[in-house]
């Protein structure tokens, strides 16, 4: 009796077992079939939260012409092995996704000066083309100068500022998941280009997002036949889209920090009360509270944590 218990409930056992594993080997068989192959076209980059901000800004009273020299990556860090020694860990297009943001927000008018030797070649070649002919009497435009110049850079990309996981397996069936946080910072400062004077500076950060999912079987059917399987996926935020979200952060804190300074103003006054504005000068207010509170935790010996 107890020897046919047992058959039973071995037989009983593998129909649960092979009920669990058929799905999850159909689902992983199905998801690789349409990772090999489906192609997506090309398209538009995909609008954060943060841009939808940036062009929903009040008008303002008039536009502000604004050069960039150029945005550069100043962390100097590099892809881990095995990746290339000469791949960085951020992208060098800051420049572009800088005027991009620019002039997006409708309240600048950008002028090439990332490229400025390029304009300048290619005016010189209209000129001595127009030397050459009698009948043009249209003479080439001067360039439009600057009252603003942006300067800064991409200045920390830290790794693994958050890392973390959890997983379980009972009698050979489990899965796991991991998560990794990094961080990218990036600083933004308007010059007056007449007086040279440092009007406004900020600093964001965004942090990049990755995780990973994976489930797996390891199981003795019967003495001689073993199962198993295993499937999984990861996801990586992109960091070149952190890097843009970053950047268009510090772009709207610098209209907003320019408008209180006077530098540029609101086409209605009234619009500086609008949900969108109010939300991050909150946001810069409750940094601020923060920072005031760390110096008498630290006279108080307290040392713990945000972490």
């Amino acid at each position: 009796m107890a020897l046919f218990f047992s058959s039973r409930l071995l037989h009983t056992g593998r129909r649960l077992v092979l009920a669990f594993i058929l799905p999850t080997i159909l689902l992983i068989h199905g998801c690789a079939t349409s990772i090999v192959t489906t192609q997506t076209p090309a398209r538009l980059t995909p609008a954060s939260a943060t841009y939808k901000d940036l062009i929903s800004l009040p008008k303002s009273k008039g536009k502000i012409r604004i050069s960039v020299y150029g945005f550069r990556d100043q962390t100097g860090q590099f892809k881990p092995t095995p990746a290339s020694a000469f791949s960085t860990s951020v992208t060098q297009g800051g420049a572009s996704m800088l005027v991009k943001a620019l002039l997006d927000s409708q309240w600048f008018i950008p002028v090439e000066r990332e490229g400025l030797q390029n304009l300048l070649t290619e005016r010189k070649i209209i000129r001595a083309v127009e030397q050459q002919r009698t009948d043009s009497t249209e003479e080439l435009p001067t360039l439009f100068p600057s009252n603003v110049i942006l300067e800064g850079g991409i200045i920390s990309y830290d790794t693994n500022v958050k890392t973390g996981g959890l997983g379980a397996r009972y009698f050979g069936i489990g899965g796991s998941g991991e998560y990794r946080t990094d961080q990218v910072t990036v600083t933004l400062r308007a010059v007056d280009v007449r007086t040279g004077n440092i009007f406004s500076s900020v600093s964001t950060t965004k942090t990049v997002f990755s995780y990973a999912l994976e489930a797996g079987v390891f199981k003795f059917l019967t003495f001689n036949r073993l199962l198993e399987a295993e499937g999984g996926f990861t996801r990586n935020e992109p960091a070149q889209l952190c890097v843009n979200e970053a950047i268009v952060a510090a772009v709207i804190h610098l209209i907003i920090d320019g408008i209180e300074n006077g530098k540029w103003f609101l086409q209605n006054p009234e619009d500086y009360q609008s949900p969108i504005i109010q939300s991050y000068v909150q946001e810069r207010k409750e940094l601020l509270s923060l920072e005031s509170l760390a110096p008498n935790r630290i006279l108080r010996g307290d040392s713990r944590s945000d972490w």
